[in-house]
């Protein structure tokens, strides 16, 4: 096993314990690799729920340019939300988590077929 595979079986972990949700795997896999080689990287594989610039990133580079979702109150409604479902205390929220989450908040899985 691969250390890409290793981590979408950690992901598929979190989504499952920490998010109470069922893992699409083939999804999953593909939002990892979408997501490049930030998630090899420490600091870039998560994202910091506590600063909001870390936030604006998310919605700005991931939400509108690759969703391509139009700016708006509910797209930062949607990144707050699965920061509650990922539980605002958890240290790691994984980025290929919280994007696997978010894709699936917006309907978007066409972006990834």
């Amino acid at each position: 096993m691969g250390k890409r595979d290793e981590l979408i079986a950690k992901y598929a972990d979190d989504l499952r314990n920490k998010c109470k949700v069922t893992p699409d795997m083939a999804l999953l896999t593909k939002v990892t690799i979408g997501c490049g080689p930030a998630i090899y990287n420490a600091d870039a594989e998560t994202v910091a729920a506590s600063q909001e610039s870390e936030l604006e990133t998310v919605k700005t580079n991931f939400l509108i340019r690759k969703l391509g979702l139009r700016d708006g109150p509910e797209l930062m409604a949607a990144i707050n939300a699965v920061m509650e479902t990922y539980g605002r205390s958890e240290r790691n929220k994984y980025r290929a988590v919280v994007y696997y989450m978010l894709v699936k908040h917006f309907g978007k899985e066409k972006i990834y077929s």
